[in-house]
């Protein structure tokens, strides 16, 4: 049996390839199955990144992320594509300084700066995006295809949800469909504590992972931070949305709140079947505040 923190000989002879060295290698996937990824560093200490995408969906969406919308962040604010390949669902990413937020502890003062220049780079991405054509149609579509989503994520929760959160999601998924347009962008698909690094040498933010990115409604990209750190985070929302440039219109945050039970829907079946209870608290949180109609 293959192990999968093994890099395999054929993806190591292509990234040495693409290199034009032989690197050494240092497992740093993530603590969850389907995360596969590899520092490697050259003799001349230069580090890179090899990430094996879970699936074919994921790679394009995160080479296409990496080619055409990603660069506009700037350099050292994103991963930069040094070679992908499509038979092994493989990208080779520059280094990028900093640390996920998750795993830091900054002052509040740190925490805000990083917000905000986190919410400035996704103004950047989410006006990245060519919405022109079938991508135009994907971006108008997306909220409908998340209320749609609704019933199945509701079937699979069974009875761990009472019949007054089972109504509350119903009819939260259901005003999805009644919302007038809203600003469409290509979005992150990820964008939280896990997947904003900050350099406290540099003082500077970055996003990393764009393997969810796609054309959506705007305000899908601020789904995670609200049901998680925005919850006992006022400030750094603001922060967050001040650096984004504008705050949300009241129809975007009607529209937030109805994706948020979708997002508990999914942690509530997700964080048990990955054993992270984090994953699971905050699905149950949400749907707490959502029921009791403190949500914001």
């Amino acid at each position: 049996m293959t192990n999968p923190d093994t890099l395999s000989p054929a993806l190591l002879a292509w990234a040495t390839r693409a290199l034009g060295a032989r690197p050494t290698i240092h497992h740093v996937s993530h603590p969850r199955e389907n995360s596969r990824v590899w520092q490697l560093t050259l003799p001349s200490h230069i580090r890179f990144y090899l990430k094996v995408s879970p699936e074919p969906v994921m790679y394009e969406r995160e080479t296409l992320a990496l080619r055409h919308a990603v660069p506009a962040l700037g350099a050292g604010r994103a991963p930069q594509l040094r070679a992908s390949s499509a038979d092994h669902l493989a990208l080779l990413l520059t280094s990028v300084p900093g640390r996920p937020l998750k795993q830091q502890k900054l002052s509040r003062a740190e925490e805000a700066r990083a917000h905000r220049q986190g919410g400035a780079l996704l103004a950047r991405l989410h006006a990245a995006g060519d919405l022109n054509g079938a991508r135009r149609a994907e971006a108008e579509q997306a909220l409908q295809a998340a209320a749609d989503s609704a019933e199945h994520h509701l079937q699979e929760a069974g009875d761990r949800l009472t019949a007054a959160e089972q109504k509350r999601v119903r009819e939260l998924a259901e005003q999805l469909r009644t919302l007038p347009p809203l600003p469409l962008a290509f979005i992150h698909g990820d964008a939280w504590e896990r997947n904003l690094l900050w350099s406290k040498e540099l003082g500077h933010a970055a996003w990393l992972d764009f393997e969810r990115s796609r054309f959506a409604a705007a305000v899908q990209d601020f789904v995670l931070m609200a049901c998680s750190t925005w919850a006992d985070r006022p400030d750094l929302r603001a922060a967050c949305l001040q650096g984004y440039g504008r705050d949300l219109t009241p129809e975007e945050q009607q529209a937030l709140k109805c994706l948020a039970a979708l997002d508990a829907m999914n942690c509530v079946i997700w964080g048990p079947k990955l054993d992270d209870p984090s994953v699971t608290t905050r699905g149950w949180r949400t749907l707490d505040r959502l029921v009791e109609g403190v949500f914001a």
